[in-house]
């Protein structure tokens, strides 16, 4: 009886996380005011600028990939696509670099800080930070065997940041299914964009901290036991002690078959039960994983399916927007600084 009670508390839970998100969104994956064309006349090198950047980047060290989309990703869901996360902590602005999702997690400035500086030596004042991340997240996903998408342009960076909302917004490793498809959600993305949007995961790394409580939890529950996954589960003890037993900082690649290439191996993971989040295993083993289930099932098998609708959702994510940027946002000089504040340094 109490598994039959299942599809209906879903549909129950997911009517009322609806009602919620619908009742309550404020930042939308629209239309802004964003063209391909943009920088045409003003900068019309700008993405061979950034490619150039990345190529170099990515090059010495291919972790610099999911380096850089993961910093887009963190700055597109909170306050919209617009660099705040860029920004760094000042007498008069707390910056989002050290909520909790971030502190551990956000590298790559140093990479954005070079490429804003090569940009700004031919077109200075023009290009913003924030369409310099958003490029340099296409490129970086292009450069590991990803897939290609047209960027549209004209963002311009915020004069705020909101750590209160990167501690909001910003899905964890631990959270449940229902919870970050509400995030999504209350970002104008839907189901479909989340699960594509978290193949991301089939490049990077992830801290211990993050996973503990995975390989010492149910791991071995939605694990399909074969001597493959059980050798994993040994390797990842071994790299992530129990709690208690120090190394938080350790890392483990969160695809382990392809970690440096940009494929839909991460996925096949999930369909043995031996994903390394929480948060991306229950896309498959939640019990209210009815439509993520077989997302999950459909890119794990369609490689070209999920490339084309990663280009897509990283598009819509990209143009997560909030009226405030366009309105009193500007293009900063320094990424790390409003411009008011390199100015004085």
């Amino acid at each position: 009886m109490a598994v039959s009670c299942y599809p209906k508390l879903f549909i129950v839970m997911q009517f009322m996380l609806l009602v919620f998100c619908m009742s309550s969104i404020r930042l939308h994956a629209d239309d802004p005011p964003l063209s391909l064309d943009y920088y045409a006349s003003s900068c019309p090198s700008v993405f061979d600028v950034v490619r150039r950047e990345m190529e170099c980047a990515v090059l010495s060290n291919p972790r610099n990939a999911a380096i850089i989309v993961r910093l887009h990703m963190h700055d597109c869901l909170v306050q919209g696509c617009d660099g705040s996360v860029l920004l760094d902590d000042t007498i008069t602005l707390k910056g989002e670099k050290q909520a909790a999702q971030n502190q551990h997690s956000l590298k790559g400035f140093n990479i954005i800080d070079r490429i804003k500086n090569m940009v700004e030596s031919e077109c200075p004042n023009v290009v913003s930070c924030a369409d310099i991340l958003t490029i340099a997240a296409r490129d970086a996903v292009i450069l590991v065997g990803g897939p290609y998408w047209e960027v549209p342009v004209g963002r311009k960076d915020a004069r705020t940041a909101s750590l209160e909302l990167a501690n909001t917004n910003i899905p964890t490793a631990e959270e449940g299914l229902l919870s970050i498809i509400s995030k999504f959600l209350y970002q104008g993305l839907s189901v479909t964009d989340m699960v594509a949007l978290s193949g991301a995961h089939t490049i990077g790394m992830a801290r211990c901290a993050n996973f503990r409580s995975r390989i010492y939890g149910d791991f071995q529950t939605t694990s399909d036991g074969t001597p493959l996954s059980e050798a994993y589960l040994q390797d990842l003890r071994s790299t992530c002690p129990a709690i208690g037993q120090g190394g938080d900082d350790n890392v483990s690649a969160l695809d382990y078959v392809t970690p440096n290439r940009f494929d839909n191996s991460y996925y096949q993971i999930l369909l043995r039960g031996d994903g390394l989040l929480n948060s991306d295993q229950e896309m498959y083993s939640s019990v209210f994983g009815v439509e993520t289930k077989m997302l999950v099932e459909m890119y794990a098998g369609d490689p070209f399916e999920f490339f084309k609708q990663f280009a897509d959702s990283m598009v819509k994510m990209g143009n997560i927007s909030n009226a405030d940027s366009f309105a009193t946002g500007e293009v900063r000089k320094n990424c790390r600084f409003i411009n008011s504040l390199s100015r004085i340094e």
